[in-house]
């Protein structure tokens, strides 16, 4: 299905493309075809990073400077954007923040950040876009990165929980009122995909490190490859009739802290054998 022209001449912005999961995609777009705009606050590491890539792959790359928490800016972006590439086939919302903390150590300013990206620039951009390809008669794909605790809730990372949530529902519900427009919109729950920067903030031990990957049943953190090839079939017009899905990439992580029992994975062999005596033995 990775044909080299899966995604021929799309052009596909990426918000928060410079670094991480956001530049991992932008090389398999480009691999497959596709001219890419990349954007985020730091213009000399978009501009780094396009001169980088397109030089590895022959593909058009363009950096554009935004904080997409400025509905402004988006404007601006996209404008630029389209200036240079032409018009945008597909927006990945990717641009995000995040850190653990106790909640009640939080102050208002720090859901503010978290949510200022994550929620209220994945709103500006999806429906900058989304207005254009309306008034156009023009279809279009959203593709949104969220976590796998979207759906769930988790403590110690509330702010990007309440951010990512939002952004399932926004995709659920624009799915619902824009397929008529030909405008396809669905989501990714990465579970541990290693990244210089949210990684760092997000497992800063070794201890920490190794307490999540053995809640992963496959046994293993995720590579960037493997994220970027699903996120390229779900842009690609193979996936035309995928539209307000979420889906889950990371190693049955989800699935293992669904169940309430699946803390026995720590249980050995001996102790089982205790456990069965001990059954047989009680009365009932």
């Amino acid at each position: 299905m990775f044909r080299t022209d899966l995604l021929k001449d799309k052009v596909i912005l990426v918000t928060g493309g410079g670094s991480g999961l956001g530049r991992s995609m932008t090389e398999r777009f480009l691999q497959l075809g596709a001219n890419v705009a990349i954007a985020s606050r730091r213009i000399e590491l978009l501009q780094s990073v396009a001169k980088e890539l397109g030089e590895a792959t022959g593909r058009q790359v363009y950096a554009s400077q935004a904080d997409v928490r400025i509905p402004e800016q988006v404007t601006h972006m996209i404008d630029d954007v389209e200036a240079h590439l032409g018009p945008i086939d597909v927006l990945v919302n990717n641009a995000a923040g995040n850190f653990i903390s106790p909640t009640e150590r939080l102050s208002h300013r720090a859901f503010d950040a978290v949510m200022g990206i994550v929620l209220h620039g994945t709103v500006y951009c999806t429906l900058e876009l989304g207005k254009r390809w309306i008034s156009r008669n023009r279809a279009g794909t959203v593709l949104s990165i969220v976590a796998t605790y979207a759906t769930t809730g988790s403590g110690y990372v509330v702010p990007s929980a309440i951010s990512k949530a939002g952004v399932v529902t926004l995709t659920k519900s624009l799915a619902g009122e824009w397929g008529k427009y030909g405008i396809r919109l669905n989501t990714i729950a990465p579970g541990p995909f290693p990244t210089e920067g949210a990684w760092s903030r997000l497992m800063p031990t070794e201890a920490i490190e190794a307490l999540f990957k053995s809640q992963v049943p496959l046994g293993r953190m995720g590579e960037h490859r493997e994220l970027a090839n699903l996120a390229s079939y779900l842009v690609s017009d193979e996936s035309a009739f995928i539209t307000g899905a979420l889906v889950h990439i990371d190693g049955g992580e989800s699935a293992w802290n669904a169940g309430g029992f699946n803390v026995l994975d720590q249980v050995t062999a001996a102790q089982w054998d205790e456990l069965e005596t001990a059954r047989r033995g009680s009365k009932g």
